[in-house]
Protein backbone atom coordinates (compact mmCIF):
# COMPACT_ATOMS: atom_id res chain seq x y z
CA UNK A 1 0.00 0.00 0.00
CA UNK A 2 1.57 3.31 -0.65
CA UNK A 3 1.95 6.10 1.77
CA UNK A 4 1.53 9.74 0.76
CA UNK A 5 3.86 12.45 2.18
CA UNK A 6 4.75 15.87 1.83
CA UNK A 7 8.22 17.28 0.85
CA UNK A 8 7.21 20.88 2.54
CA UNK A 9 4.34 19.76 5.33
CA UNK A 10 4.41 23.43 6.59
CA UNK A 11 2.90 24.96 3.53
CA UNK A 12 -0.39 23.15 4.36
CA UNK A 13 -0.74 25.72 6.98
CA UNK A 14 -1.97 27.34 4.02
CA UNK A 15 -5.25 25.08 4.13
CA UNK A 16 -5.98 27.77 7.30
CA UNK A 17 -6.67 30.38 4.09
CA UNK A 18 -10.33 28.45 3.49
CA UNK A 19 -11.63 30.02 6.70
CA UNK A 20 -10.74 32.73 5.54
CA UNK A 21 -11.88 32.69 2.11
CA UNK A 22 -14.99 31.69 3.17
CA UNK A 23 -15.49 34.49 5.85
CA UNK A 24 -15.06 36.99 2.66
CA UNK A 25 -17.31 35.38 0.23
CA UNK A 26 -19.83 35.25 3.13
CA UNK A 27 -18.93 39.01 3.63
CA UNK A 28 -19.44 40.12 0.17
CA UNK A 29 -22.89 38.18 -0.29
CA UNK A 30 -24.01 39.80 2.85
CA UNK A 31 -22.59 43.34 1.63
CA UNK A 32 -24.23 42.48 -2.10
CA UNK A 33 -27.74 42.13 0.09
CA UNK A 34 -27.22 45.37 2.15
CA UNK A 35 -26.81 47.53 -0.73
CA UNK A 36 -29.99 46.23 -2.68
CA UNK A 37 -32.43 46.42 0.30
CA UNK A 38 -31.87 50.01 -0.01
CA UNK A 39 -33.42 50.02 -3.41
CA UNK A 40 -36.24 48.03 -2.06
CA UNK A 41 -37.42 44.37 -1.17
CA UNK A 42 -35.06 41.49 -2.53
CA UNK A 43 -37.89 39.18 -3.77
CA UNK A 44 -39.48 42.51 -5.99
CA UNK A 45 -36.10 43.15 -7.05
CA UNK A 46 -34.49 39.73 -7.84
CA UNK A 47 -37.80 38.90 -10.19
CA UNK A 48 -36.26 42.21 -12.30
CA UNK A 49 -33.26 40.72 -12.51
CA UNK A 50 -33.66 37.79 -15.27
CA UNK A 51 -31.51 34.66 -14.86
CA UNK A 52 -29.86 35.68 -11.47
CA UNK A 53 -29.44 32.66 -9.25
CA UNK A 54 -27.77 32.59 -6.05
CA UNK A 55 -26.33 28.98 -5.82
CA UNK A 56 -25.01 30.20 -8.62
CA UNK A 57 -22.62 32.16 -6.95
CA UNK A 58 -22.70 30.10 -4.03
CA UNK A 59 -20.90 27.19 -6.40
CA UNK A 60 -18.36 29.94 -7.76
CA UNK A 61 -17.29 30.48 -4.29
CA UNK A 62 -16.70 26.61 -3.26
CA UNK A 63 -14.98 26.39 -7.31
CA UNK A 64 -12.49 29.11 -6.05
CA UNK A 65 -12.41 27.57 -2.78
CA UNK A 66 -11.33 23.93 -3.87
CA UNK A 67 -8.84 25.26 -6.20
CA UNK A 68 -7.26 27.37 -3.92
CA UNK A 69 -6.96 23.68 -1.54
CA UNK A 70 -5.47 21.97 -4.43
CA UNK A 71 -2.96 24.44 -5.12
CA UNK A 72 -1.65 24.61 -1.60
CA UNK A 73 -1.55 20.71 -1.50
CA UNK A 74 0.57 20.94 -4.67
CA UNK A 75 2.74 23.60 -3.50
CA UNK A 76 3.26 20.90 -0.37
CA UNK A 77 4.46 18.57 -2.73
CA UNK A 78 3.08 15.09 -1.83
CA UNK A 79 4.85 12.45 -2.34
CA UNK A 80 3.59 8.76 -3.26
CA UNK A 81 6.13 5.48 -2.21
CA UNK A 82 7.69 3.32 0.29
CA UNK A 83 6.23 0.18 -1.52
CA UNK A 84 7.76 -2.50 -0.16
CA UNK A 85 9.46 -4.95 -2.55
CA UNK A 86 11.22 -7.89 -2.66
CA UNK A 87 14.79 -7.33 -4.31
CA UNK A 88 16.47 -10.65 -6.04
CA UNK A 89 20.51 -10.23 -6.46
CA UNK A 90 23.74 -12.37 -6.60
CA UNK A 91 26.38 -11.73 -4.07
CA UNK A 92 27.25 -12.59 -0.42
CA UNK A 93 26.35 -11.24 2.96
CA UNK A 94 28.60 -9.18 5.00
CA UNK A 95 28.42 -7.48 7.90
CA UNK A 96 30.54 -4.84 9.67
CA UNK A 97 31.64 -4.71 13.03
CA UNK A 98 32.09 -0.94 13.95
CA UNK A 99 34.17 -0.58 17.45
CA UNK A 100 32.49 2.59 18.72
CA UNK A 101 34.49 2.15 22.52
CA UNK A 102 35.68 5.52 23.70
CA UNK A 103 39.43 5.00 22.41
CA UNK A 104 37.97 5.44 19.22
CA UNK A 105 37.77 8.95 19.51
CA UNK A 106 41.59 9.24 19.44
CA UNK A 107 42.99 11.65 17.34
CA UNK A 108 45.94 9.78 15.98
CA UNK A 109 44.40 9.34 12.85
CA UNK A 110 42.16 12.48 11.74
CA UNK A 111 39.91 14.09 12.59
CA UNK A 112 39.78 10.75 14.65
CA UNK A 113 39.62 6.94 14.72
CA UNK A 114 36.14 6.83 14.49
CA UNK A 115 35.39 9.22 11.68
CA UNK A 116 38.05 7.95 9.60
CA UNK A 117 36.69 4.05 10.28
CA UNK A 118 33.04 5.69 9.26
CA UNK A 119 34.04 7.06 5.82
CA UNK A 120 35.56 4.15 4.94
CA UNK A 121 32.95 1.99 5.59
CA UNK A 122 30.49 4.47 3.61
CA UNK A 123 32.91 4.27 0.67
CA UNK A 124 32.90 0.36 0.72
CA UNK A 125 28.65 0.60 0.72
CA UNK A 126 28.66 2.68 -2.46
CA UNK A 127 31.03 0.54 -4.26
CA UNK A 128 28.48 -2.95 -3.50
CA UNK A 129 27.03 -4.69 -6.07
CA UNK A 130 24.51 -6.78 -4.90
CA UNK A 131 25.97 -7.79 -1.59
CA UNK A 132 23.96 -7.05 1.41
CA UNK A 133 25.27 -5.55 4.16
CA UNK A 134 24.74 -5.55 7.76
CA UNK A 135 26.32 -2.80 10.86
CA UNK A 136 26.84 -3.93 14.49
CA UNK A 137 28.05 -1.34 16.89
CA UNK A 138 30.33 -2.44 19.40
CA UNK A 139 31.72 -1.35 22.58
CA UNK A 140 31.74 -3.14 26.09
CA UNK A 141 28.86 -5.25 24.28
CA UNK A 142 27.85 -5.44 20.75
CA UNK A 143 23.79 -4.41 18.96
CA UNK A 144 22.95 -5.02 15.43
CA UNK A 145 22.77 -1.24 14.13
CA UNK A 146 21.84 -2.84 10.92
CA UNK A 147 20.65 -6.27 9.92
CA UNK A 148 21.57 -7.58 6.54
CA UNK A 149 19.67 -5.87 3.64
CA UNK A 150 20.21 -4.62 -0.03
CA UNK A 151 18.65 -1.19 0.85
CA UNK A 152 22.41 0.92 1.09
CA UNK A 153 21.05 4.11 1.94
CA UNK A 154 19.28 2.56 4.73
CA UNK A 155 22.59 1.38 5.79
CA UNK A 156 24.75 4.93 5.22
CA UNK A 157 21.79 6.30 7.30
CA UNK A 158 22.43 3.59 9.96
CA UNK A 159 25.99 3.80 9.81
CA UNK A 160 25.57 7.99 10.08
CA UNK A 161 24.03 7.63 14.00
CA UNK A 162 27.12 5.30 14.79
CA UNK A 163 28.90 6.99 17.55
CA UNK A 164 30.75 6.57 21.25
CA UNK A 165 27.30 7.21 23.26
CA UNK A 166 25.35 4.28 21.06
CA UNK A 167 26.59 1.81 23.98
CA UNK A 168 26.86 3.09 27.23
CA UNK A 169 29.05 -0.02 28.60
CA UNK A 170 32.32 0.55 27.79
CA UNK A 171 35.35 -1.56 26.76
CA UNK A 172 36.19 -3.41 23.54
CA UNK A 173 34.06 -6.67 23.79
CA UNK A 174 35.46 -8.04 20.49
CA UNK A 175 34.59 -11.92 20.98
CA UNK A 176 30.49 -10.35 21.45
CA UNK A 177 30.96 -8.35 17.89
CA UNK A 178 31.96 -11.81 16.27
CA UNK A 179 29.28 -13.44 18.46
CA UNK A 180 26.39 -11.09 17.67
CA UNK A 181 27.57 -11.35 13.53
CA UNK A 182 27.63 -15.42 13.92
CA UNK A 183 23.87 -14.98 15.25
CA UNK A 184 23.04 -12.72 12.06
CA UNK A 185 23.97 -15.23 9.18
CA UNK A 186 22.07 -17.77 8.30
CA UNK A 187 23.03 -20.51 9.95
CA UNK A 188 22.08 -23.20 7.56
CA UNK A 189 24.40 -21.83 5.04
CA UNK A 190 27.90 -22.61 5.14
CA UNK A 191 29.47 -19.83 3.41
CA UNK A 192 28.79 -16.43 1.47
CA UNK A 193 29.60 -15.33 4.79
CA UNK A 194 31.72 -12.21 5.32
CA UNK A 195 32.75 -10.36 8.55
CA UNK A 196 34.98 -6.82 8.82
CA UNK A 197 35.87 -6.19 11.94
CA UNK A 198 36.99 -2.57 12.34
CA UNK A 199 39.04 -1.60 15.68
CA UNK A 200 41.51 -0.66 17.39
CA UNK A 201 41.70 -4.16 18.44
CA UNK A 202 42.47 -3.14 22.47
CA UNK A 203 39.89 -5.26 23.88
CA UNK A 204 40.31 -7.30 27.61
CA UNK A 205 36.93 -9.21 27.86
CA UNK A 206 36.21 -12.35 26.84
CA UNK A 207 38.04 -14.84 24.68
CA UNK A 208 37.89 -13.42 21.01
CA UNK A 209 40.17 -16.40 19.46
CA UNK A 210 37.43 -19.09 20.26
CA UNK A 211 34.60 -16.91 18.93
CA UNK A 212 36.52 -16.42 15.77
CA UNK A 213 37.07 -20.29 15.64
CA UNK A 214 33.52 -20.80 16.10
CA UNK A 215 33.01 -18.38 13.05
CA UNK A 216 35.31 -20.87 11.10
CA UNK A 217 32.75 -23.47 11.52
CA UNK A 218 30.06 -21.50 10.46
CA UNK A 219 31.92 -21.19 7.48
CA UNK A 220 32.11 -17.43 8.03
CA UNK A 221 35.37 -15.58 7.15
CA UNK A 222 36.68 -12.58 9.23
CA UNK A 223 38.78 -9.77 7.73
CA UNK A 224 39.95 -7.17 10.50
CA UNK A 225 40.84 -3.62 10.15
CA UNK A 226 43.48 -1.99 12.97
CA UNK A 227 42.62 1.50 12.74
CA UNK A 228 45.24 3.75 15.16
CA UNK A 229 49.01 3.73 16.51
CA UNK A 230 50.44 0.77 17.78
CA UNK A 231 53.03 3.36 20.15
CA UNK A 232 49.74 4.15 22.00
CA UNK A 233 48.02 8.11 22.16
CA UNK A 234 45.46 9.72 24.76
CA UNK A 235 41.76 9.84 24.69
CA UNK A 236 40.50 12.72 24.30
CA UNK A 237 37.60 13.54 26.89
CA UNK A 238 34.44 16.01 25.17
CA UNK A 239 32.05 18.09 27.00
CA UNK A 240 28.49 18.82 26.80
CA UNK A 241 28.87 21.49 23.87
CA UNK A 242 31.27 19.41 22.00
CA UNK A 243 34.36 21.26 23.49
CA UNK A 244 37.34 19.03 24.37
CA UNK A 245 37.88 18.82 28.30
CA UNK A 246 41.23 17.42 28.59
CA UNK A 247 42.05 13.87 28.15
CA UNK A 248 40.78 10.08 30.01
CA UNK A 249 42.74 9.28 33.32
CA UNK A 250 42.27 6.30 35.55
CA UNK A 251 41.76 6.60 39.35
CA UNK A 252 44.97 7.85 40.29
CA UNK A 253 44.93 10.56 37.42
CA UNK A 254 46.90 9.38 35.12
CA UNK A 255 46.76 10.27 31.90
CA UNK A 256 45.17 7.09 29.87
CA UNK A 257 46.70 5.44 26.42
CA UNK A 258 45.07 3.45 23.73
CA UNK A 259 46.78 1.43 21.03
CA UNK A 260 46.19 -0.86 18.24
CA UNK A 261 46.34 -4.52 19.21
CA UNK A 262 48.19 -6.10 16.13
CA UNK A 263 48.77 -9.38 17.41
CA UNK A 264 44.95 -10.08 18.43
CA UNK A 265 43.54 -8.90 15.40
CA UNK A 266 45.73 -10.86 13.11
CA UNK A 267 45.47 -14.03 15.04
CA UNK A 268 41.59 -13.51 14.36
CA UNK A 269 41.74 -13.27 10.90
CA UNK A 270 44.22 -16.13 10.84
CA UNK A 271 41.62 -18.38 12.44
CA UNK A 272 39.02 -18.15 9.63
CA UNK A 273 41.53 -18.33 6.57
CA UNK A 274 40.73 -14.18 6.61
CA UNK A 275 43.29 -11.34 6.47
CA UNK A 276 44.42 -8.65 8.16
CA UNK A 277 44.86 -4.96 7.17
CA UNK A 278 45.89 -1.63 9.11
CA UNK A 279 44.26 1.56 8.73
CA UNK A 280 45.86 3.70 5.76
CA UNK A 281 45.62 7.19 4.89
CA UNK A 282 44.78 6.18 0.93
CA UNK A 283 41.64 3.93 2.40
CA UNK A 284 42.85 1.59 0.15
CA UNK A 285 42.32 -2.16 2.44
CA UNK A 286 38.32 -2.24 2.41
CA UNK A 287 38.36 -1.98 -1.78
CA UNK A 288 40.95 -4.79 -1.60
CA UNK A 289 39.41 -6.25 0.85
CA UNK A 290 35.79 -5.80 -1.60
CA UNK A 291 38.15 -7.53 -4.69
CA UNK A 292 38.71 -10.68 -2.86
CA UNK A 293 35.17 -10.71 -1.76
CA UNK A 294 34.48 -10.70 -5.67
CA UNK A 295 36.28 -13.66 -6.23
CA UNK A 296 33.89 -15.26 -3.65
CA UNK A 297 30.93 -17.44 -4.36
CA UNK A 298 27.85 -15.81 -5.43
CA UNK A 299 24.55 -16.47 -4.00
CA UNK A 300 20.62 -15.48 -4.55
CA UNK A 301 19.97 -12.88 -1.79
CA UNK A 302 16.68 -11.66 -1.06
CA UNK A 303 15.44 -8.99 0.85
CA UNK A 304 12.58 -6.15 1.41
CA UNK A 305 13.06 -2.63 -0.16
CA UNK A 306 11.10 0.34 -0.27
CA UNK A 307 10.61 1.95 -2.90
CA UNK A 308 11.47 5.94 -3.84
CA UNK A 309 9.22 8.58 -3.25
CA UNK A 310 7.52 10.28 -6.48
CA UNK A 311 6.43 13.05 -6.90
CA UNK A 312 2.58 13.89 -7.14
CA UNK A 313 2.04 17.77 -6.83
CA UNK A 314 1.99 17.92 -10.70
CA UNK A 315 -1.78 16.16 -10.51
CA UNK A 316 -2.99 18.39 -7.67
CA UNK A 317 -1.74 21.91 -10.06
CA UNK A 318 -4.13 20.33 -12.88
CA UNK A 319 -7.05 19.82 -10.50
CA UNK A 320 -6.32 23.37 -8.97
CA UNK A 321 -6.59 25.05 -12.72
CA UNK A 322 -9.38 22.75 -13.56
CA UNK A 323 -11.70 24.25 -10.32
CA UNK A 324 -10.11 28.23 -11.27
CA UNK A 325 -11.09 27.23 -15.10
CA UNK A 326 -14.63 26.04 -13.99
CA UNK A 327 -14.84 28.75 -11.50
CA UNK A 328 -14.27 31.47 -13.92
CA UNK A 329 -16.61 30.20 -16.92
CA UNK A 330 -19.73 29.72 -14.84
CA UNK A 331 -21.84 32.94 -14.99
CA UNK A 332 -23.52 34.59 -11.84
CA UNK A 333 -26.74 34.53 -14.01
CA UNK A 334 -28.63 31.82 -16.41
CA UNK A 335 -28.30 32.85 -19.46
CA UNK A 336 -31.86 33.21 -21.16
CA UNK A 337 -33.44 33.46 -24.60
CA UNK A 338 -33.92 36.70 -26.28
CA UNK A 339 -37.30 38.63 -26.02
CA UNK A 340 -38.92 39.13 -29.30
Amino acid sequence: MDVVRFQYPYVLHGLWGVLILSGFFYWVSRQKEKRLRQFGRLEILRKMMPGFQKNRVVWKSILFILGYVFLIVAMADPQIGTRLEEVKRKGVDIMIALDVSLSMHAEDIAPNRLEKAKHEVSGLIDILQGDRVGLIAFAGMAHVQCPLTLDYAAAKIFLRDMDTDLIPQPGTALDDAIAKAIRSFDSKDRKHKVLILITDGEGHEGKPLERAKEAAKEGIIIYTIGIGSPEGVPIPVYDSNGQQAGYKKDRNGNVVTTKLDVETLQKIAFETNGKYYISSGGESELKKIYAEINKMDKKELKAKQFTQYEDRYQYFVLLALLFFILETVLPERKLTGSVK
